[in-house]
């Protein structure tokens, strides 16, 4: 995986800032000065009133520690929800990846308010969201609109919906049916479509999924997942290739397979992929349905983190395209390279907000996988472009321990000049981030 380092994108500002931005002439005087900045004060008093961050250095102090607390406890959630000292069974993977977001907009909300406050110091005029809803703790936040428990209650929704169709058609419990039911409801009623090139937020994020209806594969199965489940029907799934499939569990898994108005079951809940001859889903039977291992619960929430990983990897190292995550690994092992090049801070500028987002989910997924070498060594990597060298000289020196001996060479030399070059006080002092 190739990861990098930028500015925040000027769209972010695109629902908060207007348009008519209200600039103070400081070369040029009239009699109607007095006016002007008796305007421009009631414009940015109001807009203060609705980012409270800085509005005053008291609030300063305590929003800045609401904030926090609030990404603690929004991690510490996801933390308990995905604990392995409960069964994996016990897990939602609903409610996890919930928690993510809201830990993510918790962290984007922060960034907003200190923009906007940027924009006030300098005189300019900010407007505040019209939907913008106040909120005290993790639970109450408002994703997309909505709280945590209320997109929960979506999914109830969408279960229900598929509970009156079967009673519309006066049809039993049949699995076929019942798969039918929620197809129709899912892809045909709600329009839910799976997005083939990940291009945007919207469709990483459960609730921006449920509230758009385009997502990732894993996301629409996740969603799959968690309706069936509310209806009694265990759907269980498997990584084939590069595709993530779900299937009713079932004993009979021949039965999945036959053909029937055209198309067989497994090819209704899975979509074209099945159908595609590049991808490795065409080839599967009844029989090699049983050869392959099932995801558990916490490993689902793991793909859709790694998803996550790469999306904001994609959009923070845009301006740096073929940038490779472990570049600096292999001009520090490589013997012909000039001895001080990697004392010298070059490091490229990546887009911190996304970034910082990569790293989080990154750290998210290290609760899962603890041991994954491959995993911390690219969190270490992520943690070097952002400039938090001594933090990666630790994660990078951790993943010494389990990565393969061939690997742990390629990562030694690199880590012993991290460890020796100035950047590490650097870094540690310049790095600006939300922790």
């Amino acid at each position: 995986m190739d990861f990098v380092y930028c500015m925040p994108a000027a769209s972010m500002f695109s629902q908060t800032f207007a348009a008519d931005h209200f600039f103070i002439r400081y070369d040029h005087h009239h009699h109607h000065d007095h006016k002007d900045l008796r305007r421009w004060r009631s414009r940015t008093t109001s807009a203060a009133s609705a980012y409270p961050l800085f509005s005053n250095p008291k609030d300063s102090s305590s929003r800045h520690k609401f904030y926090q607390e609030a990404l603690k406890t929004a991690r510490d959630k996801f933390a308990q929800e995905i604990s392995f000292q409960s069964e994996d069974k016990d897990v939602s993977l609903a409610k996890a990846l919930l928690y993510v977001a809201a830990e993510d907009e918790t962290f984007m909300v922060f960034n907003r308010e200190m923009d906007a406050c940027s924009f006030l110091n300098e005189g300019i005029n900010v407007c505040p969201s019209s939907n913008a809803r106040e909120w005290d703790s993790v639970e109450q936040m408002p994703l997309d609109g909505k709280t945590i428990s209320e997109w929960m209650s979506e999914l109830d929704a969408i279960a229900k919906e598929v509970e009156a169709e079967l009673v519309s058609r006066d049809i039993g419990c049949h699995l076929v049916e019942v798969l039918q039911a929620v197809n129709l409801v899912l892809f045909e009623l709600r329009g839910f479509k799976r997005s083939p090139v990940l291009v945007d937020s919207k469709h990483s994020y459960l609730h921006l999924v449920l509230s758009s209806g385009c997502g990732s594969a894993i996301l629409l199965s996740i969603i799959y997942i968690e309706v069936c489940r509310r209806l009694g029907l265990t759907i269980v799934g498997s990584r084939v290739g590069e595709d993530f499939l779900i299937w009713p569990q079932t004993t009979y898994p021949e039965e999945l397979f036959k053909v029937t108005s055209g198309h067989s079951l497994f090819t209704v809940v899975n979509g074209r992929c099945v159908k595609d001859p590049r991808s490795m889903a065409s080839d599967l039977t009844g029989s090699s349905l049983l050869g392959l291992e099932i995801a558990s619960n916490r490993d689902i929430v793991g793909i859709a983190l790694a998803n996550l990983i790469r999306f904001h990897w994609k959009r923070a190292s845009r301006s740096n395209l073929g940038l490779m995550l472990t570049s600096p690994l292999r001009h520090a092992h490589n013997a012909n390279e000039k001895p001080n090049q990697i004392n010298k801070p070059n490091v490229p500028l990546l887009r911190p907000q996304d970034l910082k987002l990569a790293i989080m989910a990154s750290e998210r997924l290290l609760i899962l996988q603890p041991h994954n070498w491959a995993l911390r060594r690219d969190h270490g990597m992520m943690l070097y472009y952002n400039r938090e060298y001594g933090k990666a000289v630790q994660e990078l020196s951790i993943c010494m321990a389990f990565a393969p001996e061939e690997e742990a060479e390629l990562l030694e030399p690199f880590v012993e000049k991290l460890q020796e070059s100035s950047w590490k006080s650097l870094g540690d002092t310049a790095s600006v981030t939300v922790k």
